[in-house]
């Protein structure tokens, strides 16, 4: 069994109920029936897009971590392909701690920004 990561970029226009309910699906299909386990599950909300995917400017994002067999991979991802509602996912292998959202606003300035605030 190994670690892996998905991101998932719901659209907006779909209820949180629906969301968790297409969650609870997806996961079960890794995890269920003893196969593995959903180790973490950040809910990012909606978020503004960089650019428009299938003519949508906002997403609603979904971080999770799950501990699975390779083999039950191709099942779930099957599944994330089939659903209408999901604009774009990412799976990858987990190497590390949870992810969070990093507001701006809360964040340590990157060498660059310090290097411009000093100058000011």
């Amino acid at each position: 069994m190994r670690d892996y990561e998905v991101v998932y970029i719901f659209d907006s226009a779909v209820p949180e109920p629906a969301i968790e309910e297409k969650l609870q699906r997806y996961h079960a299909l890794v995890a269920g029936d003893g196969r593995g386990e959903i180790t973490a599950i950040d809910r990012w909300g909606k978020r503004t897009l960089a650019y428009p995917i299938r003519k949508k400017p906002s997403g609603y994002y979904v971080v999770a971590q799950f501990r699975t067999a390779a083999e039950a991979l191709p099942e779930f991802e099957r599944a994330l392909k089939l659903d209408e509602d999901l604009l774009r996912y990412l799976i990858v292998l987990h190497e590390g701690e949870p992810t969070a959202p990093i507001s701006p606003a809360t964040r340590e300035p990157r060498p660059r920004e310090a290097e411009e605030e000093e100058g000011e």
